[in-house]
């Protein structure tokens, strides 16, 4: 279990966790950069709204991720098919191909 003690905002806080600290120090910096894109969009905002604007942000950026994913999961399914059909489809002409040569040779 790791620890990080972080500074957001000029607050400290401690991070626990069952991640390194350097994960955690990795985490804590990126939020601390979307508040302050947030605070460079909309200077003098208060830091709450700043906070919950930061945190819809990278809300937005999960989502849009969580839905490529299950596009590239429903697409890997599909070429999973894909290829299971044309293994089945080489392994039926490759018996085909076989049988045919062993009736060739027995002639």
């Amino acid at each position: 279990m790791g620890s990080a003690e972080v500074t957001i905002l000029g607050q400290k806080y401690i991070l626990k966790g069952e991640e390194s600290e350097e994960y955690m120090r990795t985490l804590a910096d990126y939020v601390e950069g979307k508040i302050n894109e947030v605070l460079a969009a909309a200077p003098g905002t208060q830091s709450l709204k700043v906070s919950i604007l930061a945190a819809i942000s990278i809300a937005d950026e999960l989502y849009k991720l969580r839905s490529l994913f299950g596009k590239i999961d429903i697409e890997t399914d599909e070429i999973d098919k894909l290829l299971e059909h044309n293994t089945s489809q080489v392994k039926r002409h490759k018996a085909k191909t076989t049988d045919e040569s062993k009736s060739l040779h027995k002639t």
